[in-house]
């Protein structure tokens, strides 16, 4: 069964982004540490992206300056990360396309197909309704079949039994 998005969930296009990405600015990253925004962010930062916050009510997020949106960052981008409202994304990718950013990554529940429309016409690749983390666990090799990768063969069982 396919369904609208499945054009922007393609597993090469994921892979292709995952793989050409260096500077990730992320829109919507909250300095709040229990927000899904900023356990990506850590993530990401901990795996040797450069991040870049955009969010105009912080000054700085995780050890980053932040700034007021993606046409105030002063490098160059390769992935946009959007966490926000989808009715916000079609401004979002006007100015994915401005910067000149090679890709467009909506998490999960920000779907806007007006917006996909707009990167994709400036000619940025989209991926939609997936989670930067989860992805980039699934395919650079921090998760396998069976779980997490921990590198580690033990039977020792841990915590609760």
């Amino acid at each position: 069964m396919t369904t609208g998005l499945d054009r922007y969930q393609d597993p090469l296009t994921i892979q292709r982004v995952l793989h050409a990405t260096r500077t990730v600015a992320i829109v919507g990253l909250s300095g709040n540490e229990l927000r899904a925004s900023h356990f990506v962010g850590y993530y990401l930062k901990r795996h040797g992206y450069r991040i870049v916050p955009v969010n105009p009510r912080e000054r700085e997020i995780l050890g980053e300056t932040s700034y007021p949106s993606l046409r105030d960052v002063p490098v160059p981008v390769d992935l946009v990360n959007v966490f926000r409202a989808p009715d916000a994304l079609p401004d979002i990718a006007r100015e994915t396309v401005a910067i000149g950013a090679k890709a467009l990554w909506c998490q999960f529940g920000v779907i806007n197909e007006e917006g996909a429309r707009i990167a994709e016409d400036g000619g940025v690749s989209v991926v939609m309704d997936r989670c930067l983390k989860v992805e980039h666990a699934r395919y650079v090799g921090r998760m396998h079949w069976l779980g997490f990768n921990t590198r580690r063969i033990t039977s020792v069982r841990s915590g609760l039994q």
